[in-house]
């Protein structure tokens, strides 16, 4: 039950990244990472596949191999998460949850920052 529920949960995230690929403001990587940990937890086969992937693997590979970001991926990430908590702010109207939203963004984009680049 684990596997299959792990398996979903990775092709999932596989979809919103190929999805991201053409949206914006949908990171592809942050998914791409979900579904490489869910596949090496559940099925080395779709593991090996998504690292193999002639678009989606190089990706993967160079986060896995050298924790490293492209510069170009950091930009698209934290551009999306300040609009979706931009948005969110705007929709909450609560001060002590725009505030947590601040934080929260913030330290998410100082982490993908700093992340090292290739």
């Amino acid at each position: 039950m684990r596997n299959i529920f792990l398996m979903t949960i990775g092709w999932l995230t596989v979809v919103l990244a190929v999805i991201g690929i053409f949206l914006p403001l949908l990171p592809t990587v942050p998914f791409l990472l979900v579904a490489a940990w869910c596949f090496s937890q559940s099925s080395p086969r779709c593991r090996t596949w998504l690292f193999n992937h002639r678009i989606l693997g190089p990706l993967v590979q160079q986060w896995s191999g050298q924790k490293t970001i492209p510069r170009t991926v950091k930009l698209r990430a934290i551009v999306s998460i300040w609009a979706g908590m931009i948005i969110s702010m705007l929709l909450i109207k609560k001060l002590y949850l725009v505030v947590m939203l601040a934080i929260i963004g913030s330290i998410v984009s100082i982490y993908i920052w700093r992340r090292p680049e290739q």
